[in-house]
């Protein structure tokens, strides 16, 4: 999008790439309780997000799943927001 900052996406590829790698890294890797950790506290500062920054936010990572070649990493950015409680996955 072009009102976008061309730092946004960097930062949400970077925050979603760490949650991708605490979320699947073995337990000899990252201590698994600190992984949990780490990633609750990733989502709740994008919870408290102000509405503008979280909207960014989220078209930056539309954007990010909509060029990404690898299905996985495409997957993981798809299914980013509803992990980690930004939308709602009602309906």
């Amino acid at each position: 999008m072009t009102d976008m900052d061309p730092l946004v996406p960097v930062l949400a590829g970077l925050v979603v790439d760490t949650v991708w790698f605490l979320d699947s890294c073995e337990d000899d890797e990252v201590d698994p309780d600190s992984a949990v950790k780490m990633m609750e506290s990733v989502a709740g500062v994008l919870q408290r997000l102000p509405e503008d920054q979280l909207d960014r936010f989220l078209r930056a990572l539309t954007d990010l799943a909509a060029t990404e070649p690898d299905p996985h990493r495409r997957e993981f950015l798809e299914s980013f927001p509803g992990a980690c409680g930004l939308v709602d996955d009602e309906g």
